[in-house]
């Protein structure tokens, strides 16, 4: 069996494919400024079908909606401006999700601490007990 995926064909036996689509993960998800609001809590245990953040995201914003507070759809979405120019690269690594895939401007998604854009990005693979935080904070502008 072939996936495609950002323009990449990967080969993957059919006995993982369907050992992950028949995996039911149980994780502690932490939410905090605008999206505790909207959740209604900032801490429980969440079981969705799958293993990858991308199906638990999928099953979560089915449940809870708050997809349109975490991710962006457009470039756009996802960039904040700054007030001061940036010339030329800027130093160390800079890792991002493809668009679609990216988080909106001061949102971000960690597992166990770290920014999902330094892991796998949507296809990071969760295990049982692992921590998902959603974070997009208060921002007031006066």
């Amino acid at each position: 069996m072939s996936i495609t995926t950002d323009g990449y064909e990967h080969r993957v036996s059919v006995e993982h494919a369907v050992t992950s689509a028949a995996m039911v993960t149980t994780v502690e998800v932490k939410c905090t400024g605008h999206v505790r609001s909207a959740v209604g809590t900032g801490s429980f245990e969440y079981t969705f079908d799958g293993s990858s953040l991308r199906e638990f995201l999928d099953a979560f914003f089915e449940e809870y909606d708050v997809a349109d507070m975490l991710i962006a759809e457009t470039e756009a979405d996802a960039t904040a401006r700054g007030w001061a120019p940036l010339e030329g690269d800027p130093p160390g690594v800079w890792n991002k999700n493809p668009e679609g895939e990216q988080t909106r401007a001061f949102a971000r998604v960690a597992v166990n601490g770290r920014f999902n854009e330094h892991l796998d990005g949507l296809d990071t693979e969760l295990e049982g007990g692992d921590r998902v935080a959603l974070m997009y904070p208060f921002v007031f502008c006066f």
